[in-house]
Order: C-alpha cells, then structure tokens, then sequence
C-alpha cells in the first residue's frame, strides 16, 4: 500500500523518541511524505515521565498526531539490573502522555508497543489473540507489561472517549544507527561488535550468552518505521497490530551469519550460565498486511550488511 500524501496535509505531528534509533527514520520519512511541522521532543527540555512537561509539550506544540516511541530500553542485561526503572519510567511515560493527549483532543494517537508484551511460552508465530495467555519472559516482564498498558488505555479510552488510537508491536529491530554500547545494546548490535572486536585483536575465540537455541524474529528499522506510518494513515482500531518480517532464526545462526558477514572466523564460545531470554520469538504479520498493507521489504542478510557497512564507516574501522 502506498503512501498517502493528502492524509498529511496541515498535520503537526509530534515524534516522541524521534532523535532515536527507530524515531529518526519515522522523522525522515515524515519528511518525505510532505510534512512541514514535525516536533521531536529531547528529554533535556520535556521530562515525559513527569505530567507538568507532557502538558507544556502538548501546548507548546498543538499537535494533530502523537507517535509515542519514546522508551526506556536495554538489552536482557540492563534489564536484569534495573527492573523497576525499566517499568516506571515506560509506564510514565506511555499512561500519562497518552492521557494528557486525550484530554487535549489530540486527532490521533500511535503507540508503540513491544514483542517483550507476549507471554513467554506464546505458540508460533506470534498472533494478537495471544497476548494476554500468560506472563511475559521474565527478563523483561517489566518493561513489556509497562507499554503493553497503552494497550489496555487505547481500548478503554476508544470504547469510553472515542478517543482514535491504535496500538502496534514492532519485534526486534535493527539497522544503521542503532545503539552499539555492550552494556545497553540488543543482540545484533551486540554480536556486530563482538565479532569486529574480536576479528581486530586477531582473538582465537568469541563468548556469547546462552545455548544458542532461542530463536528471534528481527525487522530492519527502515521497514518498521514505514510500518508506523501505513498504519498511521489508514488503521484506527484499538487491536494491536504486530509489525514483523515473519523470518525466524536461531541466535546461533544469527552469530555464524555476523561471524561470516564481519569476516571473524574463531570459534564460538556459548556460556550456559548467562540466560537465554524467551525460547522463541515470531509474529503473525496477516494483521498489518490485511489492515493497513504493511510487509517488510529488506531481506535480512541485506539488512545486516547494511547495519555492519554503516557501524564500520561510523567507528572508521579498517573496511571488512
């Protein structure tokens, strides 16, 4: 489904978390389609986890459309340490801004959930009539549970308010610009640097976490923001919607891929005393396709090279 330029006319619409990762696609292809009012909010200046900086945010912008990406997020490591950080300042800041954009008549309000929502022993794929069959993957239950209540606030305030919102579920996303730092970074940035790390010191063998048995559903950033936006002009259901790629594949497979796209040929080390995360990760993507066209475009070698091209260039290291 193509774009729709007319839907875009005279809209000032307000990017939380549009200075990020997945946000500063969204802002660029706002961009492309024609939008001349586009405001990202910086945590410096608008603190989203307290109301007095949502309400001055609202009125400083007058939005017609609020896409709320904005998040606290980690890998499973950082949110093993920081579990109640993870849930309060996500639950602030999604609860209260969604809210406050309610009582502002706010034409339009796209929440961003998280695949971290599912409970972790969903069937596969991933379908939404799953979501509420158990307790999310307990690394992080915290942070899912947390957005997964933009859910519950989009179907209440639609049934009660009328209130236009909908609710969607990127899986994992990666690709150029992503955050590379081991200490906060998901898996593919991760590994990315790992194995170029490892392949500059000449390193005999690399570490990783788990077994290598989990299986995760990954999407390049470029196609989920292009997601967000279909699902902007032409869905206004509260059912959360997944966005995925619908391709699967073992966390062992994804190491050998980076290994062999990175040039790092040493031998792969799996510590089992680290945790492996939810067994197996995959989404029914019939939903997005059905309601509003969305399928992703970039395959997913492609989209790693692309990833490893941009973090080689960005770190000037010497060209794999």
């Amino acid at each position: 489904m193509s774009f729709d330029t007319k839907f875009w006319q005279n809209q000032r619409v307000v990017v939380t978390g549009g200075a990020g990762f997945l946000g500063s696609f969204v802002v660029e292809k706002l961009e492309a389609r024609g939008v001349q009012q586009i405001f990202v909010p910086r945590s410096k200046n608008y603190d989203l986890r307290t109301l007095e900086a949502i309400q001055r945010l609202l009125t400083d912008t007058q939005p017609t459309m609020v896409i709320h990406m904005a998040a606290r997020v980690g890998g499973i490591g950082a949110n093993r340490e920081h579990p109640a950080d993870f849930f309060y300042d996500n639950l602030m800041m999604g609860t209260q801004l969604f809210h406050e954009c309610w009582r502002a008549n706010i034409e339009k309000f796209v929440a961003l959930g998280t695949v971290c929502a599912y409970p972790k022993f969903t069937p596969v794929p991933f379908h939404e009539a799953d979501l509420w069959n158990g307790y999310p993957e307990e690394t992080n239950a915290p942070y899912g549970l947390a957005k997964k209540m933009m859910l519950v606030q989009s179907q209440t305030y639609r049934e009660q308010y009328n209130f236009n919102s909908i609710f969607l579920l990127p899986v994992n996303l990666y690709g150029p610009r992503d955050n590379f730092d081991l200490e906060t970074s998901h898996v593919i940035p991760a590994l990315i640097r790992k194995c170029l790390e490892a392949k500059n010191r000449q390193d005999k063998s690399l570490v990783a976490w788990g077994d290598g048995s989990p299986t995760r559903e990954f999407l390049y950033v470029e196609d989920a923001a292009e997601g967000i936006l279909l699902s902007a002009e032409h869905f206004n259901e509260s059912d959360p919607v997944n966005l995925g790629s619908a391709f699967e594949i073992s966390i062992k497979d994804l190491l050998e891929l980076i290994a062999r796209l990175t040039g790092f040929s040493g031998e792969i080390v799996w510590d089992t005393t680290k945790p492996n995360g939810q067994p197996r990760r995959k989404l029914d993507t019939s939903r997005a396709k059905t309601k509003f066209g969305f399928e992703s475009q970039i395959s997913f070698e492609e989209g790693l090279k692309r990833t490893i091209e941009w973090y080689v260039q960005i770190l000037n290291i010497i060209p794999i």
